[in-house]
Formats: structure tokens, sequence, C-alpha cells
């Protein structure tokens, strides 16, 4: 039975103010090198195009990534047109939370319904090091804090673990988050993209960090929300709040995948760990009507084959992947 489209994951640029050493590792995406021009970017109204053809098939839930979204000038302007987009009732973005702090409010009002920050440690120097930009923790916890105060809460915590550079941090992360009103969530170090020398040695399984908080804060399982809810989640005992984690690397969830991914420049990807993507732009840029913009999206969903996390072992080394600054995570 196909899978139903429920998410759309637009990346508005393919630029960003960190270089995480899990991401845009710096010796490759250096001062020398070349982001896509802006006449290559869809403009705000192409995105709306697409992602109100998407809407028609059945998406109600949007997410803005990037690259780092914010770093894109007028997104707000764009927010306000994705949500007054017919059916869809969650829109959401996610940011390093560098700037997010000056932004909040105005997303806010423009009609964002929530956020998720990225932040891998709430250890000063270790954080500074994995964004590889000397940037510190506070201004993360400052974003944080002002989007909530705007109503875009409860605000996601995503951390990415990596053995032997965070995972002493785990239960900080849980003790510092807990009690807090935010969800914190741990996401197993993955092989996105081919730049940043993933080794599975490096990933930190699901298990393991559950086992960590667990000793310090018991926690159970909580049922999933929605078909498609990457997060498997856990709440305190002591009703302190809840975590989750994103398994996959060692527990896949291709079957349940409901998400479309929109590039910056126009391309459609099935899978995060796609190779190749299906070019949308050059069918809105035509001239055709949003009748063919739908069947077009319609047939890449159908044809979708996509299983990569569950077949990871089965002989995906030297598999070309798009990298995940290009179509978000």
């Amino acid at each position: 039975m196909l899978r139903p489209l429920r998410d759309l994951r637009i990346s508005v640029t393919d630029r960003c103010n960190f270089r995480c050493t899990y991401c845009m590792p710096k010796e490759l995406f250096g001062r020398e090198y070349e982001f896509m021009p802006r006449e290559q970017l869809l403009t705000f109204e192409e995105i709306t195009r697409v992602a109100a053809a998407a809407a028609v098939l059945g998406v109600n839930k949007i997410r803005i990534t990037g690259g780092e979204p914010l770093v894109r000038a007028g997104l707000p302007e764009l927010v306000s047109m994705l949500a007054a987009i017919d059916g869809i009732d969650d829109l959401t973005m996610t940011t390093n939370g560098s700037i997010l702090a000056r932004k909040a409010e105005e997303l806010a009002k423009a009609g964002l319904s929530r956020v998720s920050v990225s932040l891998d440690s709430i250890d000063d120097a270790t954080f500074r090091a994995m964004n590889d930009v000397d940037f510190g923790v506070a201004g993360v916890l400052e974003g944080i804090e002002a989007a909530a105060a705007a109503g875009l809460g409860p605000v996601k915590i995503n951390a990415v673990v990596k053995r032997g550079v965070n995972d002493q941090d785990l239960v900080a992360m849980a003790k510092h988050f807990r009690g807090s009103g935010h969800i914190l969530r741990f996401i197993e170090y993955m092989d996105v993209g081919t730049t940043n020398g993933w080794r599975l040695d490096d990933v930190v399984p699901a298990q393991r960090i559950l086992d960590a908080i667990s000793a310090e804060f018991p926690v159970e399982p909580v049922d999933a929300t929605y078909r498609g809810e990457v997060a498997a989640r856990y709440r305190y005992l002591d009703g302190s709040g809840e975590i989750g984690v994103i398994t996959s690397v060692t527990a896949p969830f291709c079957s349940d995948c409901t998400r479309l991914r929109l590039s910056a420049e126009g391309s459609v990807y099935t899978c995060l760990f796609a190779s190749t993507g299906s070019d949308l732009r050059a069918l809105v840029r035509s001239g055709a009507d949003d009748s063919a913009v739908v069947a077009a999206l319609s047939q890449i969903w159908e044809e979708r084959t996509d299983r990569y996390s569950e077949i990871r072992s089965e002989g995906t080394d030297g598999w070309e992947r798009v990298e995940m600054s290009y179509i978000g995570g």
C-alpha cells in the first residue's frame, strides 16, 4: 500500500553560518566554496506554488529548513505565504538558533507554528568545537527562550550524538532541559552525504542513550502521535517532560516515512539519503499550470522505492548521497 504523503520539508538555502563537523566540515565548505547563485534558488512565490500542490496531495505539515533557513533574506514573508495555504495546519522550522532571538517574534506573527533547534551539547567547549565557528551555547539558549516567549513552543531541541565527541554530555543535556517544557531529542549520527567521514563505529545506539539517561532520570515509552513520527518518544516517570530518540541507523523507519523534500533550487527528493532528485524548477518556470505541478509531485511520490536505512548493511558503500546541508536534516 502506498505510504501517505503528509510532510513537506522545504530547504530555502544551501548556505549556513555554522560549519558543523558532521554536516558542513570546514575543510570542504571553506571560504572558496561556491554556493548556489540567487537566480537558481526558487523564489518565495515558486516555493509556495509547490507547497500548495503538495497540500492538494495530502500534505498538512511543512518544515522550513536549510542550510540555515534564517540566513535567507525576508524569510518571514515566505512563512506568511505558506501559512495561508489551505490544508496546512502545522508550519515549523529547523534552525541552529544562532539568529533566532532576533527573529522569533516576527516569525510567530507571520504564522510559524513551532521551531526545532539544533544543539549538540550543553557543554560550551564541546558545542563550539562541533559547530566549528566558535559560537557559544548561550546564544542558542537565548534563541530557544525567545522562541518559547513568542509562542513557538514547545521547542524541540535536536542533538546529534557522535561517539567520543559529545556522548559524555547526554545526562547533562537531559538535566538541563527536563522540566523546561521543551522536548529534547537525540539523533543517531547518520551517513547523510559523503563529506562527513561517517563510520558505523561513531554511532551511539539509541538504546545506549536511553539507558544512560534512564539510569539518572527514569523514563517510559509514549505512543506515537501520528503515523510517520520519526522520534520514538519517552516521558520521565516523575512527570518532568519527555525526550525522543531518532533511530535511523539501528531501527530504520523507512516503511512509515511520509516525507517529501524540496531543495532550495527546486529538486524533489523522496529520501534524506537519496543520490538524485527530480527537477521541478524547470516545470514551474515553464508556464505549466498548477494541475501539472500536482501531477508531477504525485508521480514522484507514487514511484518512490527508496529504503536506504533498511538496506544500509546490505552494501551501500560507495553510494553517492546528497549532502544534508542541501536538503535539510
